[in-house]
């Protein structure tokens, strides 16, 4: 679940078509695909990989679609072997980046863990994006809510998820600084975010 601060459409975005549902949408909240040398279907998280490129929008439904009417050979105009659990693999490739992203902003020292410093944190302000662990009780995310301002709200991780991220066994409660490390969080948190809601 992301709320509030969560990124906003630009017209300088560059689009792409999803190969299930045929909605364009900026590459924010797709996943791109391409073939390895043999034949072989790779996501392509990072945007990177050379090559002709299949776009399928970032949800659980659209990637059970994909595998079940073969939408990846249409795309590709050839055969695609796709894993049937494909939706799976992508979830956890997808809780991956999301998890090493956080882990770079708290490197960097722009991240604090914990629910009083995050509470403090939130009251001097400047924080781009509350973390909470989306099995964590509502209670300490509601007392958290309102010190929020204009800070994303995410809460698309595990709070076991968002302990790898930290070090730790656990995380409930996280905060980043606003910056550009925080800017990937955001963009990773949007993918993963909208494949979980839909599964």
């Amino acid at each position: 679940m992301m709320t509030r601060g969560g990124q906003s459409k630009t017209r300088e975005a560059p689009e792409r078509r999803c190969i299930a549902t045929g909605v364009s949408d900026e590459t924010a909240g797709l996943i791109r695909f391409v073939l390895d040398p043999d034949g072989g279907l790779t996501p392509d998280l990072a945007e990177r990989l050379p090559g002709r490129g299949a776009w399928l929008s970032a949800t659980r439904d659209a990637a059970a679609l994909a595998v079940k009417k073969r939408l990846f050979s249409r795309g590709f105009k050839q055969p695609v072997e796709v894993s049937a659990d494909l939706p799976d693999q992508l979830d956890a490739l997808l809780a991956k980046r999301l998890i090493e992203a956080i882990s770079l902003t708290r490197k960097a020292g722009l991240a604090v863990n914990g629910f009083e410093k995050v509470k403090a944190r939130l009251k001097k302000g400047g924080v781009g994006v509350l973390l909470a662990g989306s099995d964590g009780a509502e209670d300490g995310r509601g007392k958290l809510a309102p010190l929020v301002g204009n800070a994303a709200i995410i809460a698309v991780l595990t709070s076991d998820e968002l302990g790898l991220a930290f070090g730790r066994d656990s995380v409930v409660h996280a905060a980043l600084d606003v910056g550009g490390a925080t800017e990937r969080v955001l963009r990773e948190a949007r993918r993963l975010d909208g494949f979980r809601q839909s599964g």
